[in-house]
């Protein structure tokens, strides 16, 4: 009797130990996705920001959205010299960054919990189900938004109103929307250059609550990633199926594109009142969503909430086809290395 309590005793200890190790070995692997997110995510970027640069700028600068990207590109070189094309780049780089790195963490996580579940309910395959990967999508979306919404408006902030200070007069001048159809005019005062002196800036005039502007149709948008990331993992899941193989890279770069071309294209009016919301000065602070969205269709009309679209799905498209590339290529060599360290150690 006292052998088999012992012998009980041991195999609980030896599960508990499993349990621990098996804990361990996920939550390594979150945390290099997320690495690997985050890498990608930073590469991708800084292959593609001139485009987000006259992206955000259409959607803010409403009179100009009309105009044709080469127009844009020609007025800020001229303003600004090339380095305005890469205005606000510092804190993008930091902000996609720690957005993947946070949206990564928590979509494996999601996913792990998942898995789990599915193989305890003894379901035949342990790969997401389509309302799986919505949900995974939606919990880590709604944590990113929380979390990184301050570098956004920072960004989104410098972005917009580079150097104002010089643009004050002739058809150059830099004019923001506001309530009611007025424009802001450009302040005299030159603008903070450095991502933190912006951050100051707004917290010191406008208060904390505006580093949160936004934040309603940020959460909104929530939808956007999870239209991607359901519509990257199902074609996957179908193509790995069809091949019977793994996805490379290159299979992933066009996934990737596909998806986030569906999902930007659906969401887009949404991510135009998100940035004019960031860029709004302190009398656009009472504004919110849904006013600010009857406003630019009374003022602009259904097609100012598509402003900038062009450059906006082609950054989007590219941006997301090369993070998916480059985050399975990061990935592979983080398995690499854990395995070789693993390796050593035995």
């Amino acid at each position: 009797m006292a052998q088999a309590e012992k012998k009980a005793a041991q195999e609980r200890v030896e599960s508990t130990d499993d349990q621990s190790s098996s804990a361990a070995a996920q939550q390594s692997d979150n945390v290099a996705h997320a690495l690997a997110g985050a890498g990608g995510g930073l590469l991708s970027m800084a292959l593609t920001y001139p485009l987000i640069t006259l992206s955000t700028r259409a959607q803010v600068e409403s009179r100009r959205a009309q105009s044709s990207t080469l127009d844009a590109v020609r007025r800020i070189v001229r303003r600004e010299g090339v380095s305005g094309l890469y205005a606000g780049m510092e804190s993008a780089l930091f902000g996609i960054s720690v957005t993947n790195f946070v949206y990564y963490y928590w979509y494996e996580w999601t996913r792990a919990v998942f898995e789990k579940a599915a193989i305890k309910a003894g379901r035949a395959s342990r790969k997401l189900t389509t309302l799986e990967s919505m949900i995974a999508g939606a919990v880590a979306g709604s944590a990113t938004v929380l979390i990184t919404n301050p570098i956004w408006v920072v960004n989104t902030r410098m972005t917009a109103r580079k150097n104002e200070a010089a643009t004050t007069s002739g058809s150059d001048s830099q004019t923001l929307p506001g309530p009611g159809g007025e424009k802001q005019e450009a302040s005299k005062k030159k603008a903070p250059s450095s991502s933190i002196g912006t951050l100051l800036a707004i917290v010191r005039e406008e208060g904390v609550a505006r580093l949160f502007a936004g934040v309603v149709p940020a959460l909104v948008l929530v939808i956007n990633p999870i239209l991607q990331y359901t519509l990257f993992e199902q074609m996957r899941n179908a193509l790995e199926a069809r091949a019977k193989r793994r996805v490379t890279p290159s299979d992933s770069f066009v996934l990737g594109a596909l998806g986030k071309l569906l999902a930007t294209s659906i969401t887009y009016p949404y991510i135009t009142v998100k940035s004019r919301m960031h860029v709004a000065g302190k009398e656009g602070s009472k504004e919110g969503m849904g006013s600010a969205l009857s406003r630019i269709v009374r003022e602009e009309g259904w097609s100012g909430l598509y402003g900038g679209i062009g450059p906006k799905v082609t950054q989007s498209v590219i941006t997301a086809a090369f993070l998916f590339a480059f985050k399975d290529v990061l990935y592979e060599m983080s398995v690499k290395a854990r395995r070789a360290i693993a390796a050593r150690k035995a």
